[in-house]
């Protein structure tokens, strides 16, 4: 009897995995998942079998292809789960773009193991640290890690100099001042040099910001909290991508980014949710999650009104006991597809097809293999310590040597202790 049981138990919990796999992940015009023995003709266990979750550096990306990963899609408040907003998109030109660094993202970047070489450009919404908050972490760790040149920065003007993108990474490479100084004349310097900022004017409507190797990036205001926020519109090889950062629904994010392949609008929790969930008054909540951001039905009414392929709807904790009423709510103004996003989702998309996964990461990556060769650092230009710190040294040189002898005889150097 308990076997009987046992084995409806394992059925109703297959059926479940198919469903939540199968059917909920967004994936446009595939069919279901099919259950195969391993035994079944055709299949060896010791034989590559086709794979439903992306692994970085494992798959080819077609010359007409966008490749999208969610690097951080959750709340201010960053947490293990999910950092703060963050998308690498990957065009099959070999192009890569950022769009947002917030809190905790640089940890996701560096777990997809891309040379930081590639990683030079960032496009910024608006100056919430939730949006920006990683910058500082993915341009020292960048540098330390590979990245051999300037890190470029596009970000919107502000509404006075002080609010804008270049006053921010201006005082924030200040901020710096001692972690760079002590890195000089120790590491490769090229990575370290102050940021490349492009400010544009948030008031822009359709504006192009760059235009690089048959990419075109345009610019609309978005909506949040001051004068400033952008939500930006990438086109390449005929297809049409859209972040629209934070924003409460507007009328250029409804007209320009009508028909997008793939369009992220922010859909924050629901209001009863920042009430039992983050202790919000019932008039914070309300304000917070239908004014400063968008609430899901709002969300909703907006793909309904520009029709994307794909809607992708992020800025909220992606719970079991959170997501099925964003879900509810968004289904009463919306019936198209949807995605609600979570760290490590991956959208892989064509003119013929979106599908949807997951990645797998390792958690115990190193730095990859940098795509130029390091260039030899110049000791001249090291700061040094004091003569009260330097005194404070124990003499360690002779338990150092044999590294210092090993690696001369490795490497064909000369290299004394300091």
């Amino acid at each position: 009897m308990k076997s009987k049981y046992a084995m409806i138990a394992g059925l109703v919990i297959l059926a479940t995995v198919v469903y939540f796999v199968g059917y909920r992940d967004g994936s446009l015009d595939r069919d279901p998942p099919v259950i195969a023995s391993a035994n079944a003709e055709g299949i060896s266990p010791v034989k590559a079998r086709e794979r439903d979750f992306y692994a970085p550096n494992t798959e080819d990306l077609a010359p007409d292809e966008m490749r999208l990963i969610a690097c951080g899609t959750g709340m201010p408040t960053a947490r293990p789960k999910q950092a703060a907003s963050c998308w690498l998109l990957e065009l099959g030109n070999g192009d890569k773009f950022i769009f947002d660094a917030g809190t905790g993202s640089a940890e996701r970047i560096a777990a997809l193991q891309i040379p930081y070489n590639f990683l030079d450009k960032v496009f910024l919404s608006h100056l919430h640290t939730d949006h920006f908050g990683d910058l500082d972490a993915l341009f020292v760790g960048g540098a330390l890690s590979g990245r051999q040149k300037p890190l470029r920065v596009w970000g919107p003007k502000g509404d006075t100099p002080e609010r804008g993108t270049k006053y921010a990474l201006d005082h924030l490479y200040m901020a710096l001042t001692w972690d760079l100084d002590g890195r000089k004349g120790i590491t490769d310097p090229r990575g370290y040099v102050p940021f490349e900022v492009t400010e544009f004017d948030y008031k822009g409507v359709n504006e192009i910001i760059y235009q690089e190797n048959g990419v075109t990036i345009r610019t609309i205001p978005a909506i949040h909290s001051l004068d400033g926020p952008v939500s930006f519109i990438l086109d390449w090889n005929g297809l049409k991508f859209v972040f629209g950062g934070d924003t409460y629904p507007n009328k250029w994010y409804a007209e320009y980014a009508k028909d997008a392949d793939l369009a992220i609008h922010e859909c924050f929790i629901t209001v009863p949710g920042l009430v039992d969930k983050f202790k919000f008054t019932p008039q914070g909540a309300l304000s917070v999650g239908t004014q400063v951001h968008t609430a899901p039905e709002a969300y909703g009414k907006m793909m309904s009104i520009i029709k994307p392929r794909m809607a992708v709807a992020y800025h909220f904790f992606n719970d079991w006991d959170t997501a099925p009423d964003i879900e509810k709510r968004i289904r009463t103004t919306y019936d198209g597809p949807l995605s609600l996003s979570t760290d490590y989702m991956v959208w892989n998309i064509t003119k013929d097809d979106i599908r949807v996964r997951m990645a797998i990461v390792d958690e115990d990556v190193w730095p990859p293999q940098p795509s130029e060769e390091p260039q030899v650092p110049d000791p001249t230009l090291q700061i040094g310590f004091s003569d009260f710190i330097v005194n404070g040294k124990y003499d360690m040189k002779d338990v150092i040597q044999p590294t210092y002898d090993a690696i001369n005889e490795e490497y064909g150097l000369n290299e004394e202790q300091p």
